[in-house]
């Protein structure tokens, strides 16, 4: 029974009969079903406020214990009475607005040590039976009151982009060279790059003498061509046939102007 000690030690200096130590735990029990003290007797007074405390002067009447809780939600008031009829205590419950009422009988020697008064560790015992029977007597009968649930913000799944091989990657900005590719790996890797729809590979099919291995330092299509593209023309990395000298002294027939393969053949 958490948090039933220190209230036991608060409420110490007025229990002086084992039906005292009875009423403390089962006032504990409301509390830790939801419920609050307002005060003692059958009527409300001034200035009242719902605390887990029990109020002064509710050990004043040994025989009949009067004490009025409500929930923490507000929907309902309890008016509780504890009887002792020779050892045993009825506790009659009420909710003030339903009307409804509820009973349950303990022996006060099943659940309290009367020569241990002084002693929180021995005064109770049976503790699970009474929490049983007071849950089942009092509580469920007028249903507990309602919790307000916390509705914590689901974490958002961590997505990288770079997981996602269908995303498009970022264009570079304008005047920005390109990265140069790798020159083909192997005799075996020539169309490999047209198979690749992401790229990464080298050796396609398409024929571009940017891009066939030679390195050219002074040729970059995407940061323009003098008097034939403007800068930004052509997207960085992407392939580019000419169709005009690319400068001064660039080695080799223009691709445009090379023959058909075949072209003196007479049977094609």
């Amino acid at each position: 029974m958490a948090g039933l000690e220190p209230l036991y030690a608060w409420a110490r200096p007025a229990i002086s009969r084992p039906q005292d130590a009875l009423v403390c735990g089962i006032h504990w029990e409301l509390i830790r079903h939801g419920y609050r003290c307002l005060g003692t007797g059958d009527q409300p007074g001034p200035d009242e406020k719902k605390s887990e405390l029990l109020p002064a002067g509710w050990e004043a009447n040994k025989e009949v214990y009067t004490l009025r809780y409500k929930s923490t939600d507000d929907a309902r008031e309890l008016l509780l009475k504890a009887i002792m009829v020779e050892d045993s205590m009825i506790l009659n419950v009420m909710d003030r607005s339903s009307q409804k009422v509820s009973d349950v009988t303990l022996a006060v020697a099943d659940y309290i040590n009367p020569e241990h008064l002084d002693d929180f560790h021995k005064v109770y015992k049976n503790t699970e039976e009474l929490r049983t029977r007071i849950a089942s007597g009092i509580i469920a009968p007028f249903g507990a009151p309602a919790e307000k649930a916390r509705k914590e913000p689901e974490p958002k799944e961590d997505v990288h982009r770079d997981d996602n091989p269908l995303r498009l990657p970022p264009r570079q900005p304008m005047g920005t060279r390109a990265p140069s590719r790798p020159s083909p790996l192997s005799p075996f890797a020539v169309g490999g790059e047209d198979l690749d729809p992401f790229g990464g590979r080298s050796g396609g099919m398409i024929v571009d003498p940017l891009h066939s291995g030679v390195p050219h330092p002074g040729i970059d299509p995407s940061s323009g061509i003098p008097g034939r593209l403007p800068p930004g023309a052509v997207p960085p990395g992407a392939r580019f046939d000419p169709f005009g000298p690319l400068g001064v002294g660039r080695p080799g027939p223009d691709p445009d102007h090379l023959p058909p393969p075949g072209y003196d053949d007479m049977f094609m």
